[in-house]
């Protein structure tokens, strides 16, 4: 029956209205805290949906066939990584002959720089005319002006082959493929689509009644599983829709755990202040769907009552109903629990 005391205790003390109780004294050897009303954000709750930050479609730049496709739908993309690659003959064939063409304009320009030289020399030395010395120098201006076409052509040529192999912009998750393998594109065409999930935001309208506080205030959150996670950066748009809301985006932390893009959460936006009545989240005590804490009493004894509990703040838990201000509560329920077992009352 020890076992069983505490929860009969429970039943008993979650039942009914709780007169209003005599201060409470901590009990020897357990770690407790007196409950006062602590002032919290009051917030308006609305419905958002998230959406990723960066997400988009990947389209070829040059025309090829497709050789290799590398990832598929629910694919995981390093940034950087080769997603599709294209037949690459004509793009290498155009690389060589720029690499011939350099090469060429190279000893041309050497070649034309080193005639310049001599002729330069002699003219000084009034051995050849002025003519002379013109053609070398045009001779020479014209070699340069080739070499930087040729290392254009060269840069042109790489950047074709390196356009065959096609590279994620950042690493995200494949959404959709658009080409089959042997099939052939040309550029513009669709390859590849996908988002990242390390940046998140959520969209929502916020009615024009609410909006001049929240533009004031500049706070909101959004709750998910009954986790409170806080924007990192709140954006109004300056212009209202049809339906007199104003769109609103709210930047999420990075790599915000269990959100997705497309799901629906409570996006909460602060709107002035209220008083509510906080416990430490570890004083709970949860069996199945009972929520409960282990309350002082006057006499020092402990008992198990039963809460109805709210939002979660910074670690604290808000009571809607169950505990009063001036009431003691254990911090730490296992200590509560062994010293409610071993009380007299609990024996019986």
């Amino acid at each position: 029956m020890r076992g069983v005391a505490p929860w009969l205790v429970l039943m008993l003390a979650g039942c009914g209205d709780h007169p209003p109780s005599p201060p409470a004294t901590a009990a020897p050897g357990i770690d407790s805290i007196e409950l006062a009303l602590e002032r919290t954000p009051l917030e308006r709750n609305l419905d958002g949906k998230i959406e990723a930050v960066n997400q988009g479609t990947v389209a070829a730049q040059t025309s090829g066939r497709v050789t290799e496709i590398l990832y598929d739908v629910n694919d995981f993309v390093p940034a950087g990584a080769v997603i599709v690659r294209l037949r690459a003959t004509e793009q290498r064939a155009g690389l060589l002959q720029a690499q011939a063409a350099l090469r060429e304009a190279t000893v041309r320009d050497t070649e034309a720089k080193q005639r310049f030289d001599r002729v330069a020399s002699m003219y000084e030395k009034k051995l050849v005319a002025k003519a002379a010395l013109d053609e070398v120098t045009a001779n020479r201006d014209a070699a340069i002006a080739h070499l930087a076409a040729a290392r254009a052509a060269l840069q042109s040529a790489q950047e074709g082959v390196a356009y065959t192999e096609i590279r994620a912009p950042y690493a995200g998750v494949v959404t959709r493929r658009n080409v089959e393998l042997g099939e052939t594109v040309g550029p513009g065409t669709p390859l590849m689509s996908g988002l990242s999930l390390q940046y998140l935001r959520v969209a929502v309208e916020i009615p024009q009644s609410m909006v001049d506080e929240v533009r004031r205030l500049r706070k909101a959150a959004v709750y998910v599983d009954g986790r409170r996670i806080d924007a990192s950066k709140l954006t109004i748009f300056p212009e209202a829709t049809a339906s007199n809301t104003f769109r609103a985006r709210l930047d999420l932390p990075e790599n915000a755990a269990d959100l997705y893009p497309g799901m629906f959460v409570k996006v909460a936006f602060v709107v002035g202040d209220a008083e509510r009545l906080l416990i430490p989240a570890e004083s709970l005590v949860e069996r199945g769907e009972i929520t409960a804490a282990y309350v002082i009493g006057s006499e020092g004894q402990v008992t198990l009552r039963q809460l109805r509990i709210g939002r979660r703040f910074d670690g604290k838990v808000e009571v809607l109903a169950g505990l009063k201000p001036g009431e003691r509560i254990a911090t730490d329920p296992l200590s509560a629990l062994a010293l409610a077992e071993s009380s007299p009352d609990a024996g019986g």
